[in-house]
């Protein structure tokens, strides 16, 4: 039997992509990514004043598709063109509130902290990904010529600025002080990976700041990164990532939150901690380390299995 054909759009973003990526994969789909891009005009109209017309976002080849997986705001309009445009029966599906009627969509995902309510609406317990166990795994060996195999790791996730956090040196500093303290009372060794939004700046502040017993990694690494995963005895993420959380708790590992002064009111960040938190997934650090169980996180299979019974 052959596989749906799926069409994945987003705005190119790293976390967007992952999700999308992340659901289409969970789902056993074939699919395609489109990055969608608007004209300039309409950049500043929000989705819910926005007509329902190609006149709105730059035209790209449609291809034959049976599911439409959308994530972000510019990919809001498209996604319910293509439905409406498209004579066969397309099944569409958004990733984050869409802020228009959830009626123009088969299935809404959103994470609980939303708060957002509809008979099409799945809640996630923070954000879905593309990463799994396997995957993890199957990475574990990349790093370990370059540790120490006497030791066990702490890993740090660096993610980068946005609205709400500002990665300034002396923040970042801040948190360098601290986590050397820790690995250097407990005996452990750091893996330090940064993401595609971490600025060089940042990085090269790391590589100047820890030991050359450490390991920093210089540039990203999706396979530093899923061997850090698997590795670590302890995971430390800096707060403005949602997204590198929830990957994080895949692994059933200690995870640390790591926080940054913020710009301006975090309070959806603040909620999804929460949430963290009372799922004894992550804990804010502070100063010291500590390990404890919890059951690992895998919404984006969980979801994947709701709506493949409703297909």
């Amino acid at each position: 039997m052959s596989k749906l054909k799926g069409l994945l759009l987003t705005e190119g973003m790293h976390g967007m992509i992952s999700q999308v990526e992340g659901l289409a994969k969970a789902l056993d789909i074939d699919f395609i990514h489109q990055k969608v891009e608007l004209n300039n005009f309409s950049k500043l109209i929000p989705p819910k004043l926005t007509p329902v017309s190609n006149l709105f976002f730059k035209k790209f080849e449609i291809p034959e598709v049976d599911i439409i997986i959308s994530c972000g705001r510019k990919s809001v309009i498209p996604s319910i063109y293509l439905k409406k445009k498209l004579k066969k029966k397309i099944i569409n599906i958004h990733i984050q509130d869409p802020k228009v009627s959830l009626t123009n969509f088969d299935y809404v995902i959103v994470p609980e902290h939303d708060d957002l309510n509809g008979e099409n609406v799945i809640k996630s317990k923070g954000a879905i990904h593309y990463l799994n166990t396997n995957e993890i795994n199957k990475n574990h060996n990349y790093l370990v010529e370059k540790l120490n195999k006497e030791k066990q790791y702490l890993l740090l996730i660096l993610g980068g600025p946005n609205k709400y956090y500002n990665f300034q040196e002396k923040n970042l500093l801040n948190i360098f002080e601290k986590i050397k303290k820790v690995i250097t009372k407990n005996d452990l060794q750091a893996i330090i990976v940064p993401s595609m939004r971490t600025p060089k700046n940042i990085i090269s502040l790391a590589q100047n700041f820890f030991d050359k017993t450490d390991l920093v990694i210089s540039s990203v690494d999706k396979k530093a990164y899923l061997s850090g995963l698997s590795l670590a005895k302890y995971i430390f993420v800096t707060c403005d990532s949602t997204s590198m959380i929830s990957e994080a708790a895949l692994t059933g590992k200690p995870i640390y939150v790591t926080e940054i002064p913020s710009k301006r009111d975090d309070y959806r960040f603040r909620q999804f901690r929460d949430l963290f938190i009372r799922l004894n997934i992550i804990r804010i650090f502070r100063d010291n380390v500590e390990t404890w169980k919890y059951e690992k996180l895998d919404e984006t299979k969980k979801i994947a299995e709701k709506i493949k019974s409703k297909l």
